[in-house]
């Protein structure tokens, strides 16, 4: 059923000798298909026909647009079976977990056809002409969104769907008038191979240019790099490691023509446990953050890392029962032996820190690629003064924090690097009386929650996902939400042109009856 090749544009291509396969974690064992790994020529002859396609794309109607992500989501149902089979092949996860990022997928796609629909993403701003104010004429001023060119979107190895092919980069560039590239990611070339049929069937049936879409295999990071080197691409997608998001940062910023980086690089997603609700609750918390810490093997960008509490009775017992309740939890399988073995080698290196004291380790024998899930516990005091304590650890670990006091608790938080999230949980008496831990809280994170747990990201307009460096290389966007194709997008004003050339949704009559910023007041009039 898979046959491999890059989709260069409408057309299958495998020019190179270069193959790679897919592994399948559960069974321990490559997956059959060979896939084709792109060669320089086929990555400049998807790059060029994206720019061919931009020239067209940008000017084609948002209801169109629409359409062609409806038909996206049409496609990828009708072959969902087989997605969902192959993503379990290559991931190890359940087919629960692959119809429900599936869902999740679909959804995305959808929400960005409506919003195309609305047409008010463009941000359409008018400051009409003034031709006898004194002592200069004001000129007429129109402003909105136009698409930045074609995008290069990689493939997350945690989220084959979601985050990868037709996942939230892709429909929000494409939503935003930019073709897409997506370098898929080799964990899982398959699932992507599957979803890129669907999206090149939509591209043909609703006349989409060719080019708008182009998926392109490799094994390496090399075929990542030549990616980001051409000229013709002009903004870059990414969800993964710290170490991969800063690399293709420095390689982008080193063209001859530097490009953004949308980058989310993970998060350690510090919780801050204060004390007066331990003292009716900490049996509840140890339960729900045990169930947090191991799910999906803690394969999460927003896995809860580190837990901060202050010293006490009840914070022990909190610590106690969460070091029972892990344990008590069946372990999972990984999404690669190259996961599961960083895993383990981060893990062991963070709790070789003679401060650092293992409270909870999963000792019993487990299947292969199986992760065992572990907690360690340090003093506020020497984390103040290690930075290497908040290296993130992808997968079932959190590391908690003890601190003196409120004051020691305060100076640990203000330690913490940019995260995507931040958790308090608090009575409401408490919440109210610690405005400044809040203060401090919020210039660490995208996203602060209150009595929650951090892995979840709803996917709508108020969603930010996204956070401070190093959680992502630019925290006034998030990676998630319709918002998120405000990444793709640059403002464009019109001075004083003719009515007849302005795009409709700048014309006097609105044409497209959008909601619009005019003389600064917002309305749906026309001028």
């Amino acid at each position: 059923m898979l046959h491999g090749k890059n989709y260069i544009g409408n057309n299958l291509s495998s020019e190179g000798k270069v193959i790679f396969k897919t592994f399948n974690p559960k069974l321990n064992k490559n997956n059959d298909c060979n896939f084709s790994e792109a060669t320089a020529n086929e990555i400049n002859k998807a790059a060029n026909l994206a720019y061919d396609a931009f020239l067209e794309f940008k000017n084609i109607d948002s209801l169109k647009r629409s359409k062609f992500l409806d038909s996206i989501a049409d496609q990828i149902l009708l072959i969902q079976n087989d997605i969902v089979r192959v993503y379990c092949e290559e991931t190890g996860l359940p087919d629960g977990r692959a119809k429900g990022e599936l869902g999740r997928t679909i959804g995305q796609i959808r929400s960005f056809s409506e919003l195309l629909k609305k047409g008010d993403w463009v941000n359409a701003s008018i400051d009409t002409a003034d031709t006898d104010r004194k002592p200069v004429p004001k000129p007429d001023l129109r402003k909105m969104s136009i698409p930045l060119g074609p995008v290069l979107v990689f493939g997350a190895s945690n989220f084959p769907l979601a985050y990868s092919t037709a996942g939230g980069d892709t429909a929000s560039a494409l939503a935003a008038g930019c073709p897409v590239i997506v370098k898929s990611h080799p964990m899982h070339a398959g699932t992507g191979e599957l979803v890129s049929s669907a999206i090149i069937k939509a591209v043909k049936i609703t006349g989409m240019p060719n080019g708008v879409f182009s998926n392109i295999n490799s094994g390496g990071i090399q075929t990542g790099i030549d990616l980001i080197n051409n000229p013709l691409i002009k903004a870059v997608g990414f969800t993964g490691s710290l170490k991969a998001g800063r690399s293709l940062l420095n390689l982008a910023n080193n063209r001859d023509e530097p490009i953004p980086v949308f980058a989310e690089m993970g998060s350690i997603n510090p919780v801050i446990i204060l004390p007066e609700i331990l003292k009716t609750d900490w049996n509840n918390l140890a339960t729900k953050y045990a169930n947090s810490i191991t799910l999906g093997s803690g394969q999460f960008c927003t896995n809860p890392g580190i837990i901060i509490g202050i010293k006490s009775t009840y914070f022990t017992e909190f610590v106690n029962s969460l070091s029972k309740k892990i344990l008590d939890i069946a372990p999972s399988c990984m999404l690669h032996p190259n996961i599961i073995r960083n895993y383990n080698n981060n893990k062991m290196k963070l709790i070789s820190d003679k401060q650092v004291n293992v409270i909870a380790d999963f000792t019993d024998d487990v299947d292969v690629n199986y992760s065992k899930q572990t907690l360690a516990m340090v003093k506020g005091s020497d984390f103040i003064i290690n930075n290497d304590l908040q290296e993130e650890i992808f997968g079932p670990f959190s590391l908690l924090v003890e601190c003196d006091n409120m004051i020691q608790l305060e100076s640990v938080v203000d330690k913490i690097n940019g995260q995507l999230t931040g958790t308090i949980i608090a009575s409401d008496n408490e919440i109210s009386s610690n405005k400044a831990l809040i203060d401090i809280l919020k210039e660490r994170v995208g996203r602060i929650i209150f009595n929650g747990v951090p892995t979840g990201v709803e996917v709508n307009a108020s969603m930010l996902h996204g956070g401070p460096y190093p959680a992502s290389t630019d925290s006034r966007f998030t990676a998630v939400g319709v918002k998120s194709i405000d990444r793709w997008v640059r403002p464009l004003s019109y001075q004083d042109f003719p009515s007849e050339l302005l795009p409709d949704s700048l014309k006097d009559n609105n044409p497209k009856n959008i909601l619009r910023l005019v003389n600064g007041i917002y309305t749906k009039n026309k001028i």
